[in-house]
């Protein structure tokens, strides 16, 4: 489809000063009072005033007005509050809050020049007509149904696109005007961003798994297939359920997912922008089980995995780390309760130390709970959230811009969740950004989220999702200022919060209320109106700010007394142990000495009896000889004695005159 054009798309810094121009900041001498606060309320009209200063003059380095002039002090203040902001951040700033101050400006500029609206081509999903304003002929966005019967966003009519595929509205979904051959409708699959291209692997079509690699020109939203060449290595298994991460900025890595036969542990796979070719990147270590649905949060050099459902459809809980630069697997033991096992959560990181994981779902359940690890201590906390906490859903999608984390999609097990919700992660405060009506692609599960800049801007873009059918569309959301300054509202009071640290007891006051003046840059008005009741009111304000900060300081100091007399406790009983481990020790040597000895008595017992042993059996031995001599004698002397006997009658007979013979015969 083609979206109207009706700008010139002035560049910066051109379109700065039309802007300021129509703004009633012309560079005349009451530039700044003139006309400014009749087109824009006070809080507006002060904070464009300072932006103009920074933009054109620099930071302010003139003193603070001495005499009573409450509008003179509030310009200074407001100015003085931007500190070191660039000239540029300041125009786009400028120009940005003019948009949504008044969406219509350009329209209504005096140099503007009508163009006709461009119409769309074959297909196209959205027609340009023209509406009424105070006299003025703007341009109004309608949708129409698509070629696929699915009913798009309605888009605001303010809508104002700037050529092709323009994004000019603030936090709200539109449907940029897509070109080329769209990829297969799909959910579950992986989205990355390289040199403004937002590429697609994988996914799920009709319950089955792809392969294909899609391409999306994010300057001129036209769709491309990726050519993937062969290499030495097997074709890419399809996956789905996988996650897709940018780099070294010429590359994608594909980490884990399912698939039609999975391997025992989990695979990463890298795409080379340059040969076109996919390869398995070797790892070492223990690489976690094979499984989908899990995480992947990039921080620093490294991956954090988490979570998951295996090929086995059993729910997992663990946490993984892969080191990027040495590509080493580590399983690594945490603190505190750990979230349940789950899939299809959300995950981000937060000032490089903070994993933050919310959502997901069991088998049956879907989860709304929101849980930190501190990666340094490895410790898990469930943190006090603020504002309206979102419903439960599952197979949602997050992206972080600076401090805020963006999250859209998703379902509940009854039908896709609708808002689109903004977590600031310093308070961790909840607010809702947009809701989209009926059942449209961004109420999906399984959808993709990217960021990306277009003119200058973040943008956030998402793609496909399941909600009954599969969905191949693409969504554009552009946040504003004030969807990522609304979650800031209400600070977390506990102290404790795992999102704070301890040693903000002993910071500098002063410096806080520096620090909350310069998030609250639009507090006064300017001229022609009633500006001693607004002073008062920014002094009773930075009173109970001062107040508040004091209190907070005291308790904060207080619970650092506490925290160091039980550490002085600890220390003195872990001296007391020590002491009753060191006599217990010598005890324990003494003992052993003891024990020593009585061993070394009991080895020579055992060598005298085994020396006795061996002198009773030869005894023995010796007593059966005699015994066998003994009778041995006995028989030789009988022996003998019969000789003897014989031997004497013999000699008688032969006295008596009688033979031998004879005898023997009688």
């Amino acid at each position: 489809m083609a979206m109207a054009r009706v700008s010139s798309g002035l560049a910066y810094p051109e379109r700065f000063y039309a802007a300021a121009s129509y703004a009633g900041f012309d560079g005349s001498s009451d530039s700044s009072t003139k006309g400014v606060s009749s087109k824009f309320s006070n809080d507006a009209a002060l904070l464009l005033y300072a932006l103009y200063q920074q933009a054109t003059v620099g930071p302010c380095k003139i003193p603070k007005p001495r005499s009573w002039s409450p509008v003179e002090q509030s310009k200074w203040t407001s100015w003085n509050g931007l500190g070191n902001m660039a000239s540029t951040e300041a125009m786009r700033l400028f120009v940005k809050i003019l948009e949504e101050e008044d969406p219509g400006w350009y329209s209504r500029a005096s140099n503007f020049v009508s163009e006709p609206a461009v119409q769309g081509e074959k297909n196209n999903e959205t027609t340009a007509e023209t509406v009424t304003e105070n006299g003025n002929v703007l341009p109004e966005i309608k949708t129409i149904p698509a070629e696929n019967g699915i009913l798009s966003e309605p888009q605001d009519k303010d809508v104002v696109s700037e050529g092709s595929g323009a994004v000019g509205v603030y936090d709200q979904w539109v449907s940029p005007p897509i070109s080329g051959p769209r990829p297969k409708s799909r959910y579950e699959h992986g989205a990355a961003v390289i040199d403004d291209k937002m590429y697609i692997f994988g996914g799920n079509h009709n319950g089955r798994y792809l392969s294909d690699l899609q391409a999306l020109d994010l300057r001129s939203w036209t769709w491309s297939k990726v050519e993937v060449k062969t290499s030495g290595e097997a074709p890419v298994t399809p996956f789905a359920g996988h996650s897709l991460i940018p780099w070294g900025g010429n590359k994608l890595i594909s980490i884990g997912g399912h698939t039609k036969d999975p391997s025992e542990t989990m695979q990463v796979k890298v795409f080379d922008m340059q040969t076109h070719t996919w390869s398995n990147l070797k790892t070492y270590g223990k690489p976690p089980l094979s499984r989908g649905g899990h995480s992947v949060t990039p921080t620093g050099t490294s991956l954090v995995i988490f979570g998951g459902q295996d090929a086995n459809r059993s729910l997992l809980n663990d946490l993984h780390i892969l080191d990027l630069e040495t590509m080493t697997w580590d399983e690594m033991d945490t603190l505190g309760v750990a979230p349940s096992p789950r899939s299809d959560h959300a995950a981000a990181v937060h000032a490089e130390r903070y994993l933050l994981i919310f959502g997901g779902g069991s088998h049956a359940t879907c989860f709304n709970d929101l849980h930190v690890l501190d990666l340094q201590t490895m410790e898990w906390s469930t943190p006090t959230q603020q504002g309206e906490i979102p419903s439960p859903r599952a197979g949602h999608a997050g992206v972080t811009v600076g401090e805020n984390w963006f999250i859209t999609g998703g379902g509940n097990n009854k039908s896709g969740v609708s808002e689109t919700v903004v977590l600031n992660m310093s308070t961790l405060g909840w607010s809702n950004v947009t809701t989209v009506q009926g059942r449209v692609p961004l109420a999906s599960e399984g959808l993709s989220l990217v960021l990306c800049s277009y003119n200058g801007e973040d943008i956030l873009v998402s793609f496909g999702g399941y909600n009954g059918r599969y969905n191949n569309e693409v969504n554009v959301l552009k946040p504003s200022h004030i969807s990522t300054l609304q979650s800031m509202e209400n600070p977390v009071p506990d102290s404790n919060s795992a999102m704070q640290n301890a040693t903000n007891a002993t910071r500098d006051l002063e410096s806080d209320v520096a620090t909350v003046q310069e998030g609250k840059i639009r507090e006064i008005v300017v001229d022609n109106i009633e500006s001693e009741p607004m002073v008062n009111k920014v002094e009773e304000t930075s009173e109970r700010l001062l107040a508040a900060l004091k209190a907070e300081k005291e308790d904060l100091e207080s619970s650092l007394s506490k925290e160091k007399l039980q550490t002085l406790q600890l220390k003195q009983d872990l001296t007391d142990a020590e002491a009753r481990n060191t006599d217990l020790y010598k005890e324990l040597q003494s003992v052993r000495g003891q024990l020593a000895s009585e061993q070394s008595r009991c080895f020579k017992l055992e060598v005298d009896v085994a020396e006795l042993r061996q002198k009773l059996q030869t005894l023995e031995s010796l007593k059966k000889e005699l015994e066998l001599l003994q009778r041995q004698k006995a028989a030789s002397e009988q022996a003998l004695n019969e000789r003897r006997r014989q031997s004497s009658g013999g000699v008688w007979g032969w006295i008596a005159g009688t033979p031998p013979n004879q005898q023997d015969d009688a």
